[in-house]
C-alpha cells in the first residue's frame, strides 16, 4: 500500500512540474542588469551589453521590468543580436529562479 501512494505522488508531482514558459524582457548584461546604461557612458546601450560581457567577463540576462527581475542566461551567443532589445524567450527557470535555461530566443511583439 505504501508503496502505490508513493508511486501515486510521483506521478502526481511529475504531472505537475514546471516545464517551458516564456519570459518577456530586454536582453542586458549582470552589471547593469537592470538594463540602465547611462552611467556607463560607452555609447548606445547595446554596444554598452556586448563591451561589458565580452570585455569584462559579464553574462546575458533577460531583466523583466515588470517583476524587477533578472535572469542569467544558458545561451550566452544567441543573445548578442538582441542586445538591449525587447525579447521573449521560451525556457526553464532553474530552482533558485535566477538562472533561465533557453530553448529560443524571439524578438518580442
Amino acid at each position: 500500500m505504501k508503496k502505490q501512494i508513493t508511486i501515486a505522488f510521483a506521478a502526481a508531482a511529475m504531472a505537475f512540474a514546471a516545464g517551458p514558459a516564456t519570459y518577456t524582457g530586454i536582453i542586458t548584461d549582470n552589471m547593469c542588469d537592470n538594463g540602465d546604461h547611462k552611467d556607463m557612458k560607452m555609447g548606445n546601450d547595446a554596444k554598452c551589453v556586448v563591451e561589458c560581457v565580452k570585455g569584462m567577463n559579464g553574462k546575458y540576462v533577460l531583466y523583466d521590468a515588470k517583476a524587477k527581475k533578472a535572469y542569467v542566461l544558458s545561451d550566452q551567443k544567441t543573445p548578442e543580436k538582441f542586445a538591449a532589445k525587447k525579447v521573449t524567450i521560451t525556457g526553464t527557470l532553474d530552482d533558485a529562479g535566477k538562472n533561465l535555461k533557453v530553448d529560443k530566443i524571439e524578438a518580442a511583439k
